[in-house]
């Protein structure tokens, strides 16, 4: 009866926690928001209001791309200090080399079969989220924000602070129960259908890599090759932004489904040898 009652106790803990780790997540992402929209209303003597909507809409870049900055930066502060996402160095002093070769072949090998999937099923990107993202990737230092800082926080935070209590909750047996609702989750976070359900199919890998190792160091990895391609992309092919797949290869179907092929060939290798290769720091 104890026992079970200090089971209890343990998993109730362990959800507020999980709630805890959300919640502030989006309190710092808002307060820094809306802080900087006020401040630099006050400055243009334009209304809070007015910048705001201009944000959300990707206009105010310098402004959009200091706020990100800044709430990554407390993020990953906040949640290191108080081991929220606890940070050690034990898995890197195992070299694992070969595995974060290979998370870089995954995240390579995914995008073309993902992006092949989302427009079969007809979805796109919301036009005032588009906008946004653009204002950010066209400032100078915006890759420090979408490339560096925002993997390193939302790993933290996701993977470190999330998944880590919900492994706990739910056991080793329902490890991808608790894989899959952290990836619900982070996809739940993007606000939108399909940018919601791309982060949600990479949020499935992520967690079975931190699953795997114990450590968000692969999941860095990841996240932050999946988001450098596409600052890189948008940067020297801003007209695919608003095209197809097939625009890629200009509109040529045989060579598009010979990429579709060449990036499955990256993809399955890569996730064999990860399934082979990770496993957590003694």
């Amino acid at each position: 009866m104890i026992k079970n009652q200090k089971m209890k106790n343990r998993i109730t803990r362990d959800i507020l926690y999980v709630i805890l780790f959300a919640a502030v997540f989006f309190l710092i992402q808002f307060i820094i928001e809306a802080g900087g929209a006020f401040v630099y209303g006050l400055a243009r003597g334009l209304s809070f209001r007015t910048v705001l909507t201009g944000m959300a809409a990707g206009k105010y870049s310098e402004l959009l791309t200091a706020t990100v900055v800044l709430s990554s930066l407390i993020t990953i502060a906040l949640y290191g200090t108080l081991k929220w996402s606890p940070i050690s160095r034990t898995y890197i002093k195992t070299k694992p080399w070969g595995v974060l070769f290979w998370v870089v072949f995954l995240a390579l090998g995914i995008i073309l079969p993902t992006e092949w999937i989302y427009e079969k099923i007809q979805l796109t990107i919301p036009e005032q989220t588009e906008q946004l993202f653009e204002g950010i990737m066209k400032q100078p230092w915006g890759y420090a924000a979408i490339g560096l800082l925002v993997p390193i926080a939302e790993e933290m935070v996701f993977r470190g602070g999330i998944l880590r209590k919900l492994l706990d909750i739910f056991g080793q047996r329902w490890h991808w129960a608790a894989i899959a609702v952290s990836a619900i989750l982070f996809g739940a976070l993007h606000g939108n259908l399909a940018q919601g359900i791309h982060a949600f199919i990479i949020g499935l890998l992520l967690g079975w890599m931190y699953y795997r190792t114990k450590s968000i160091i692969p999941t860095v990895a990841l996240h932050w090759v999946n988001n450098t391609v596409a600052y890189v992309m948008y940067n020297i092919m801003p007209q695919m932004n608003d095209g197809k797949l097939i625009d890629l290869f200009h509109g040529s179907d045989k060579m598009m489904y010979l990429g579709l092929g060449f990036s499955l060939c990256i993809l399955i290798p890569s996730i064999i040898q990860l399934a082979v290769r990770m496993k957590p720091a003694k």
